[in-house]
């Protein structure tokens, strides 16, 4: 059986294959509310109907001030939580694993009334000017990300993806550019990641699951943290409990790669973080070709692979990869519903 599709037990989850959705915004709650919709319900089960291990839920507000728009879901409440709860259910009874990525947007907060920031400095010529955050608004964000995360658990959620990269507020803690505080929370790259050390540890308090996060390993300026105190960051959440890295890149500022865009072309940044640490690293980024997937996890590039695009255009993303790999014991699998067992043939 190819490594991609067989059954693993990582980070804390008993999976049936390697493939995870990766986090991507749908933008859908109309009525402004955070709380989950229709069209998020068949988006997210249709893909567990597809196979996929583990669904990772898209960015999900801590606070309604925190969100990248107006439009995106939200944790910040126990409306928002009963209908988690809700979706938990129906993914689980299909027999895939599901996951939510707690995030506070900070200066990216496109509806925010007052939109915050490490300092002020916006994301743009075009964004406003966030409010530089105080030591008591920091932590009660941090407390919101623990409260959040005891909603996950009382959901039944079994990951939660902290978001720290895509230039979102965690991310912009952890830059030297964006970064200007001269307080406990900036300067050294230790200060700059008290307040990920500080959510790490309120999450944890609230929730007993898998806890991931997502950072950006490179932004592609001249003044960023170096690949090597990227991997010091790897060393400490490890030490403080996180049990898988979810690399990415960019996104602190409007600025494309420095490289020519190439499938798997963020892995090399997830293979020099699993080269610094001794927990999982799973990688994302054009990673459509079950083939090319297939070999980043045979030579341990990476330990899992977070599929976006691909499972867009075909939920059975699943099938089609065992077909690409020949890989003939999907049909060994445990199907609920008599539709899968055609499946294999797509």
């Amino acid at each position: 059986m190819s490594k991609l599709l067989s059954p693993v037990d990582i980070a804390g989850l008993s999976l049936k294959n390697r493939v995870v959705m990766s986090p991507m915004c749908l933008f859908d709650v109309q009525k402004k509310d955070g709380v989950l919709t229709p069209v998020h319900f068949a988006h997210y089960i249709t893909r567990a109907m597809g196979q996929v291990g583990l669904l990772i839920m898209e960015s999900t507000a801590v606070d309604p001030d925190g969100g990248i728009t107006e439009h995106d879901l939200g944790l910040w409440n126990d409306q928002q939580k009963e209908k988690l709860s809700e979706l938990v259910t129906d993914v689980h009874q299909i027999g895939s694993k599901i996951g939510v990525q707690l995030n506070h947007a900070g200066r990216k907060a496109e509806n925010a009334e007052r939109p915050v920031a490490p300092s002020a400095i916006a994301y743009d010529k075009d964004w406003r000017t966030p409010a530089s955050l105080t030591t008591q608004e920091i932590s009660k964000i941090v407390d919101e990300f623990g409260a959040a995360a005891k909603r996950a658990q009382e959901a039944g959620i079994d990951m939660i993806d902290i978001h720290g990269a895509h230039g979102y507020l965690l991310d912009q803690f952890l830059s030297p550019e964006v970064n200007q505080h001269i307080d406990e929370y900036g300067g050294s790259l230790e200060k700059r990641y008290r307040i990920i050390k500080e959510v790490i540890a309120s999450i944890k308090a609230n929730f007993n699951g898998s806890l991931w996060i997502r950072l950006s390993l490179t932004d592609y300026i001249d003044n960023q943290n170096p690949l090597d105190e990227w991997k010091q960051v790897g060393q400490w959440l490890q030490r403080d409990g996180i049990d898988l890295i979810d690399v990415s890149t960019g996104g602190l500022f409007p600025v494309s790669p420095d490289f020519p865009v190439h499938d798997g072309y963020q892995t090399l940044f997830a293979t020099e973080m699993k080269q610094a640490v001794d927990i999982p690293v799973s990688t994302v980024g054009l990673l459509d070709n079950p083939g090319l997937s297939e070999y980043i996890l045979q030579n341990d590039q990476a330990d899992l692979i977070l599929e976006g695009r691909g499972l867009m255009r075909n939920p059975n993303w699943v099938a089609y990869a065992a077909k690409e790999l020949h890989d003939h014991d999907l049909e060994n699998y445990s199907y609920n519903h008599s539709y899968y067992r055609g499946l294999k043939n797509i």
